[in-house]
């Protein structure tokens, strides 16, 4: 057992990312046969997330402010600080703050065989389909 390092908080890229978003590693996979990747994100107002899927899912744990999510068929859910949100492997989705408060989510992703098909970016939420609800 050991205590594992902090690791800086890192603004995410806005080549994925529509405004201001942080993350800071909870856990990372360092071996070969480690998987899970877990990591609180914090999303100022109206920040979100491009479109984008994980190859085994995803769940969300709120943990501060109200937080959306979408899927292509245009629901949009919110969801509060002890809401979990799963998004099923393969699901196209977005996720963000409100407009007008911060939101925090932890992030838990369970890594594909090779780490960089765990997670596919698309293109980045319009205005219109951030504002559907």
């Amino acid at each position: 057992m050991h205590i594992e390092p902090r690791t800086p908080t890192v603004k995410n890229p806005p080549e994925q990312f529509t405004g201001d978003v942080w993350l800071d590693v909870i856990a990372a996979p360092k071996e070969g046969d480690q998987r899970m990747f877990a990591g609180l994100v914090r999303f100022a107002p109206g920040a979100r997330t491009a479109w984008h899927s994980h190859a085994r899912g995803q769940f969300l744990r709120i943990t501060e402010g109200t937080a959306l999510c979408g899927t292509r068929d245009g629901t949009v859910v919110e969801a509060r600080p002890g809401d979990t949100i799963y998004t099923p492997p393969g699901e196209e989705h977005w996720h963000g703050a409100t407009a007008d408060c911060f939101m925090s989510h932890i992030a838990m992703i369970e890594n594909a065989d090779d780490p960089a098909t765990s997670t596919t970016w698309l293109e980045h939420v319009t205005d219109a389909e951030y504002s559907r609800r």
